[in-house]
């Protein structure tokens, strides 16, 4: 057994003969609501929440938590320090997880809390670089069929590359195929119910939806192996985003862990990108594979909110994994810190960093996983070289 430590990323993507690629993977990306507000087009703030019926009330609590937001901030402001650093680290490939519908439809799907971005300001993707966003959540069809339709041809029309949603089952079920130089990236997302995706929300023939995984069980595995199998050449690096278990708390069920470990050993998958917690949670390297159970937040508009503080939802992670595009193998991760402020991403302090490090070195202790500052504060992951 040995110990396997990140190494610092550089941009080698010019070096001869090198087959190094680094993405750029975050959780949940919720540019509907309050950071819609923000945003230099708004659009209609009406909510349909017992607790708050305008999503201008959202910018209040934050206003109230951290002080004025700026009225005036361009596409680029949500983003803050996370713009410098992905200009320093310049991974090949940036994806989300989208979790909004991108819309001006006014009629809300019955579910309580309803996300939506008016579609004048979906630069704001733009601003960032995002070359894919994954729809396989349980907010694109906040707003019915008609939000999702035109999520679907806001994203389109910019260009970005779309997987986990579509007019009907194929194209939800479709990966996205991203040329990474000399390679092919097959990104595949599901969303699962135990995120609170609804069955009724299923992509199916000539029925607009969500690519769902019913269940985490053989029949759920079978059917990913066999997507991955009909799309994916031999050679690609695949990802397997998953939306999947509740939004609080740091326990993995089993049942998540097993088809993690059968994805990667029976159908191929490379990196399992899990996501819905609204906090960062453990992470795992399996046979050489990237498992990240669950990526917390990115952007949201919970600031002001209370309740979990315990679980510094305020503090998010940018995930930089760095792949051997030969045969998928992990080589190094680091993860950027960053803390949610104003809405906007500003680097998180030293303190705050080692908080972050400190709580997933103690849940990936049982995943002979573990995290260090480096100088920069940024974390890198540790982890024990076992094949199973």
């Amino acid at each position: 057994m040995k110990v396997i430590r990140a190494v610092r990323h550089r941009d080698s993507s010019n070096m001869p003969g090198n087959d190094e690629i680094t993405l750029c993977l975050t959780g949940d990306v919720m540019t509907g609501r309050g950071i819609d507000q923000v945003l230099p087009r708004p659009g209609d703030p009406a909510l349909f929440e017992g607790y708050m019926k305008s999503a201008r009330g959202y910018v209040s609590l934050a206003e109230e938590a951290s002080g004025r937001i700026p009225k005036d901030a361009g596409f680029d402001y949500v983003w803050g320090d996370a713009l410098s650093e992905l200009e320093r680290r310049r991974p090949d490939v940036r994806l989300i997880n989208l979790e909004t519908a991108v819309t001006t439809h006014d009629e809300a799907a019955p579910k309580g809390i309803n996300y939506r971005m008016n579609p004048a300001n979906a630069p704001v993707l733009s601003a960032a670089g995002i070359d894919c966003c994954v729809l396989a959540n349980n907010h694109v069809l906040d707003w019915g069929v008609p939000g999702l339709l035109e999520t679907l041809a806001t994203l389109e029309n910019l260009g970005i590359a779309i997987t986990g949603a579509g007019r009907d089952g194929d194209e939800a079920a479709r990966p996205a195929v991203l040329p990474v130089r000399h390679h092919r990236l097959a990104v595949f997302a599901f969303g699962s119910p135990s995120a609170g995706v609804p069955h009724a929300w299923a992509a199916g023939d000539g029925r607009p939806g969500v690519n769902v995984l019913p269940d985490l069980d053989p029949d759920a595995l079978r059917a990913v192996a066999g997507r991955v199998s009909r799309f994916a050449n031999s050679g690609d690096v695949v990802v397997a985003s998953i939306h999947w278990g509740g939004n609080w708390g740091y326990e993995v069920p089993e049942e998540q862990r097993e088809l993690a470990h059968r994805l990667i050993d029976e159908a191929g998958v490379d990196i399992i990108w899990g996501h819905s917690s609204h906090h960062p949670k453990a992470i795992e390297v399996y046979n050489g594979r990237l498992i990240l159970f669950g990526c917390g937040d990115f952007l949201n508009d919970y600031e002001g909110i209370r309740g979990h503080e315990q679980y510094r939802g305020d503090l998010v992670l940018m995930y930089l994994p760095a792949i051997s595009a030969g045969d998928g193998a992990l080589r190094g991760l680091c993860l950027v810190p960053f803390r949610i402020r104003r809405f906007r991403l500003q680097r998180a302090s030293h303190d705050e960093s080692r908080w972050l490090a400190g709580m997933l070195s103690r849940e990936g202790d049982r995943y002979d996983t573990r995290v260090e500052l480096d100088a920069d504060d940024t974390l890198v992951l540790e982890w024990d070289d076992v094949l199973c």
